[in-house]
């Protein structure tokens, strides 16, 4: 029998402050960066946080273990987004760790990579103008925000399909993005070996993609997990949008 998963909770950002104050210590934060920290824009490349993120996460890191989990690679969250020190940098979906060695590909996943870069230049092409592609260490991406979606939906479910032809590939979904990956990992996974490396007792996760809810999935009943936007979500906890975020973020440091 299947079971209905209740609706989350919609604290306000002061009350989600006083929940996870009250969770048992030490605390991971783990935090998406777009649509989380920085609002979704059409184009990736002109994601910015919102101005008083960065001294937020600074006036928490005393408090507990800060982790940025995302999509982008590191090079691209470093470049764009510069988290300070003490915010530990999560990339590629869990691939990569600001300050550890760079992903190396070895001669299958390098052909692979290859294979699904011209897929994804070749899906770009068929949903037309408005639709890009970025790459990445270990996978390649196609976005399609800007696209027109009579053609981009199309172009992006062909990809899909095309993509599972391939041999060791791996597909994720976001915000109206396809990813292809050489290699499989998940934000979950990244989670969970953050958990274990800093002994936390209790994780607090805040996500508003797809991605994400691979990590609501696999969190324990004690952790808190916040859906960011509208959207079913497996999370307990709904906060509206980023500006609801930083207010979260500037609330929790005095409480714990």
């Amino acid at each position: 029998m299947s079971t209905v998963q209740p609706a989350p909770l919609e604290p306000s950002s002061v009350e989600l402050a006083d929940i996870v104050a009250a969770r048992p210590r030490p605390l991971l934060v783990g935090l998406d960066v777009d649509g989380v920290l920085a609002p979704i824009v059409e184009r990736a490349d002109r994601a910015a946080l919102l101005p008083g993120v960065t001294e937020a996460l600074l006036d928490l890191v005393p408090h507990v273990t800060l982790a940025v989990v995302s999509g982008r690679s590191v090079a691209d969250l470093e470049a764009r987004y510069g988290f300070p020190a003490g915010v530990t940098v999560v990339g590629s979906h869990g691939l990569e760790t600001r300050g550890l060695d760079t992903v190396a590909l070895d001669e299958r996943e390098q052909r692979r990579l290859d294979d699904l870069t011209a897929l994804a230049s070749a899906a770009a092409d068929a949903a037309g103008a408005g639709a890009w592609v970025e790459h990445k260490p270990a996978s390649i991406v196609l976005h399609v925000r800007e696209a027109d979606p009579a053609t981009a939906e199309p172009a992006a479910t062909r990809l899909h399909q095309r993509a599972g032809e391939v041999p060791g590939a791996h597909v994720k979904h976001g915000h109206e993005v396809v990813e292809l990956m050489v290699r499989p990992t998940s934000k979950a996974t990244a989670v969970a070996d953050l958990r274990a490396r800093h002994g936390a007792a209790t994780v607090v996760f805040v996500g508003d993609d797809r991605t994400d809810e691979e990590v609501f999935a696999t969190l324990a009943p004690g952790d808190v997990s916040v859906r960011v936007g509208p959207g079913e979500t497996l999370a307990a906890h709904r906060l509206p949008d980023p500006p609801a975020v930083l207010a979260w973020l500037r609330a929790l440091p005095s409480r714990l």
